[in-house]
């Protein structure tokens, strides 16, 4: 599974608040559509309206902390986002992302080295995520091959719908 977009750069400690204040989820919005114009809101006004599908967000350390709210990263795969790579993530958010089928990848050097707009690419399969940009390409500790399947096929729910169990078994009711 090869991911490749333009390059969003954040800074560290992205809260889930950052990628959806809680101020407009509670508001008299009922869907996630309806909250795209607020994401990443915050940090980068207009981002909603500027990404396209397949680009990636890089950012610094503790991306997604914050609460557990599923939101978050469902609207930032929403909106079109390929992937998500950090120096570090939130255990919460990496596996709501994982659940949901959005790629996030963790690694060190490559957030350091990325601006605005570089070319990323993420082989998912192969472990490895490059500024074809900067030239620079970094190893990562690939997914198992059942979490693979999961990202792959666009989350838990859509793989039970597909496949009727979990890549590993233990049931589904």
């Amino acid at each position: 599974m090869l991911v490749r977009g333009r390059a969003w750069k954040l800074g560290d400690n992205v809260s889930t608040d950052h990628i959806i204040s809680g101020k407009y989820k509670f508001k008299a919005i009922h869907s996630l559509e309806e909250m795209l114009p607020y994401l990443l809101a915050e940090v980068r006004p207009g981002f909603y309206r500027e990404v396209r599908p397949g680009d990636v967000i890089v950012a610094g350390r503790n991306f997604g902390c914050g609460s557990s709210r599923e939101h978050a990263p469902r609207l930032i795969k929403l909106a079109g986002v390929g992937a998500v790579i950090a120096r570090s993530f939130a255990r919460i958010f990496y596996r709501n992302s994982i659940n949901i089928g959005l790629p996030v990848v963790e690694v060190r050097e490559l957030p350091g080295i990325t601006a605005d707009g570089d070319l990323i690419e993420v082989d998912l399969e192969g472990g490895v995520v490059r500024n074809l940009t900067k030239g620079f390409e970094e190893a990562f500790r690939g997914y198992p091959r059942e979490i693979l399947e999961i990202v792959r096929e666009g989350g838990i729910i859509e793989y039970v719908r597909r496949h009727g169990d979990l890549p590993w078994g233990g049931g589904t009711g």
